[in-house]
């Protein structure tokens, strides 16, 4: 079974275009996804995709605090 990380990495493969990475490079855990040049509809569309992923119920709210990919890691592994 895939890790959380290997999860959301596909995530952001198949929906996110972040400055300076090429799909399928390791995910810059610590890069906040805002600052990565992705726009804010994109941000909220990844938001509802890993809701459905993971079958959680981030609140947009939390989501926002979760600034990087390790947060949203650490978040979802504790849920």
């Amino acid at each position: 079974m895939a890790t959380t990380e290997e999860r959301l990495r596909k995530i952001v493969d198949d929906n996110l275009e972040i400055e300076g990475r090429t799909k399928g490079d390791a995910l810059d855990l610590d890069r906040n996804i805002g600052d990565a040049g992705v726009p804010s509809p994109d941000i909220v569309a990844f938001w509802k995709l890993v809701n459905e992923e993971f079958g959680v119920d981030i609140s947009a709210e939390q989501f926002a605090e979760l600034l990087t990919p390790r947060d949203l890691v650490a978040h979802l592994d504790a849920a």
